[in-house]
């Protein structure tokens, strides 16, 4: 699946969003190693921090699937993934990130996503 497709699936899904309060509707598709696309949306809640952003939900979803950090080629995001979401797009170890920005198409690694991002194995 190309990088358009994935976004185009990314932009299908963010109309089952659930934003009642700010109407920002997010769409994330997450390509899996075995060709397997898995869909997730922002849901916001009243109580503000108990809202879940889309790039969660979707690997949220996979990981209740079954799948486990290193098996994501590719995540599409219709837009910038929050700093949260890059720790998650990090720890999933997603091969790059498909997502919009101000009008265009951005494709960046984890790493040029997070530099200097946190991980366990920094912890000694």
């Amino acid at each position: 699946m190309s990088d358009a497709e994935l976004l185009a699936r990314a932009d299908a899904v963010a109309e089952r969003a659930y934003a009642p309060y700010s109407g920002f509707h997010v769409g994330c598709a997450v390509l899996v190693r075995d060709g397997t696309v898995i869909e997730g949306v922002n849901v916001e809640n009243a109580a503000y921090p108990l809202g879940v952003c889309a790039e969660r939900a979707a690997f949220a979803r996979a990981v209740a699937e079954g799948y486990r950090p290193g098996d994501f080629v590719a995540a599409a995001i219709t837009a910038s993934p929050c700093g949260g979401c890059r720790q998650w797009l990090h720890e999933m170890g997603v091969g790059h990130v498909v997502f919009r920005n101000g009008g265009r198409v951005v494709t960046m690694t984890t790493d040029e996503l997070l530099p200097e991002s946190f991980d366990s194995s920094n912890l000694t």
